[in-house]
């Protein structure tokens, strides 16, 4: 168990107690016996989606499913108007994890705070059965799909693998000239599946939920098996980043993947993107997943809608005033 020093410990102040509490539990589920390997390999989360109740959508919402060629995905959309722009959300859980109901909770609150942008939601092919190419072949299916609509902005964001799949994406289409999105967000982004960078180590015994152990979706080779995890499109932390649109990077002060989000942050600033990245002091991988329920999930999220809506102004003239507070409505 990590032992804070006393900077440490006054750097702790700071953290809200239910940011602390979350990061408190966090750590215990994916740390008990038996069941906290089954938590961190991915398998718990792999058994709840699969026996999880339908979700409830909010009256105001709907939710479409539409097939494409090898997957499925779920568009989310207001019932009164057409939306004017568009988040393709990617989903995280090692490229290993299936969409789930707390993705659809999160398209809400996409929904929300981009002032009822339509959200799509891919269902992605996961490894072992499905390994690379198959989720970047899929997520470009869904982004051509956006394309033939009539969309005027397109936003890209993703957490963790889906964070990574987004940036990969990103350089696919710059590699085949294709049209970029407005801007791309990520959350925890898992960017170098070949783990080299510093905090692997540095942060290896502090990690809520990695921490402690080998044996976890991180250092598996389900997603690349065979190809090389150097190949950009695999970790896309090799990446070149010249030509991308702007982009907000979150991450978790306490995480493993830190370094995933921070050299792709100064790679991508070194070549001339815009790019605000924000390490949340104290935070966790993909802490954004408690919603409004702490402060610093919360603040995350006014964050995300900030960067939506200076992204769609650029493209889009609104003339409503943004005062940054999140509603519950989403949620409902």
């Amino acid at each position: 168990m990590h032992r804070f020093t006393g900077e440490e410990a006054g750097m702790e102040d700071k953290i809200s107690i239910r940011g602390r509490t979350a990061r408190n539990m966090v750590r215990l589920a994916n740390h008990l016996p038996v069941f906290g390997n089954m938590m961190q390999n991915g398998e718990v989360r792999k058994r709840l989606s699969e026996r999880e109740r339908p979700w409830e959508c909010p009256e105001h919402l709907l939710l479409e499913r539409l097939e494409l060629s090898s997957c499925t995905m779920e568009l989310l959309r207001k019932k009164d108007r057409d939306a004017a722009g568009v988040i393709l959300q990617l989903h995280g859980g090692g490229y290993y994890g299936r969409l789930n109901n707390t993705y659809r909770y999160m398209a809400g609150l996409y929904n929300e705070l981009s002032r009822g942008f339509d959200v799509l939601s891919v269902d992605y092919r996961t490894a072992p059965e499905h390994p690379y190419p198959a989720a970047l072949y899929d997520a470009l299916e869904a982004y051509e799909w956006i394309l033939k609509r009539d969309y005027k902005t397109v936003i890209v964001a993703g957490d963790s693998a889906g964070g990574g799949l987004s940036l990969a994406l990103g350089l696919y289409l710059r590699d085949h000239d294709m049209p970029m999105p407005a801007g791309i967000i990520t959350m925890s982004a898992w960017t170098d599946l070949t783990r080299s960078g510093e905090s692997y180590q540095e942060n290896f015994e502090v990690d809520p939920i990695f921490g402690g152990t080998r044996d976890t979706l991180v250092y598996k080779d389900w997603y690349y098996q065979e190809r090389d995890p150097q190949d950009p499109y695999i970790s896309p932390v090799n990446g070149d980043y010249r030509g991308f649109p702007p982009m907000l990077m979150q991450v978790g002060e306490y995480e493993m993947l830190l370094s995933d989000t921070l050299t792709v942050a100064e790679k991508a600033a070194a070549a001339g993107v815009s790019v605000k990245q924000h390490t949340y002091m104290g935070m966790f991988h993909v802490f954004q997943m408690g919603l409004l329920l702490y402060p610093e999930a919360k603040n995350a999220w006014i964050e995300v809608g900030h960067f939506i809506r200076k992204v769609s102004r650029r493209q889009i003239q609104t003339g409503r005033t943004e005062d940054g507070n999140v509603s519950d409505q989403a949620l409902s």
